[in-house]
């Protein structure tokens, strides 16, 4: 895809929003400032559940914080499109990637950052073994949080 105008590559996922996408199930950002430490096997992500009508300003916000390099290396949202792990259908979520759980300090420090974004609310921060193993909320699982502030 191009910019006619003046014929330069454009990103689409620029102009998707996530209440509006129903092709795929999420849409991603990543970090294009700055540095930050490689994935480990302890890897996690902070999870903020959003109502529908305002998940496009709340992306907006944190996809433009991961690529400034404020956050971690990655984050995504989920889109309009049918998820069977939600609870809430009228939800979104978007997850906060950080590289490693036991570097508590980092952990804590991004979600200082989303607190700074305006996320005050307690979120859950889950690792990604717990995703990997099938831990889910909506198939009964309880207490799978490693941090909720």
């Amino acid at each position: 895809m191009s910019d006619k105008q003046n014929n330069l590559p454009v990103n689409p996922n620029l102009f998707r929003l996530p209440s509006q996408e129903t092709d795929v199930p999420w849409l991603g950002a990543q970090r294009r400032k700055g540095t930050y430490p490689e994935t480990t096997n302890r890897s996690g992500k902070w999870l903020i559940f959003v109502p529908r009508e305002q998940i496009d300003n709340i992306w907006l916000i944190i996809k433009e914080a991961t690529e400034e390099g404020i956050l971690g290396n990655t984050a995504k949202v989920s889109t309009a499109s049918s998820n069977p792990n939600s609870t809430e259908p009228n939800n979104n979520v978007i997850c906060v990637y950080t590289y490693d759980w036991a570097d508590e300090q980092d952990v804590r420090r991004i979600r200082e950052e989303l607190r700074k974004l305006g996320i005050t609310q307690k979120i859950p921060y889950k690792t990604n073994e717990a995703t990997r193993s099938g831990q889910y909320r909506v198939r009964g699982h309880q207490k799978i949080s490693k941090y909720y502030e």
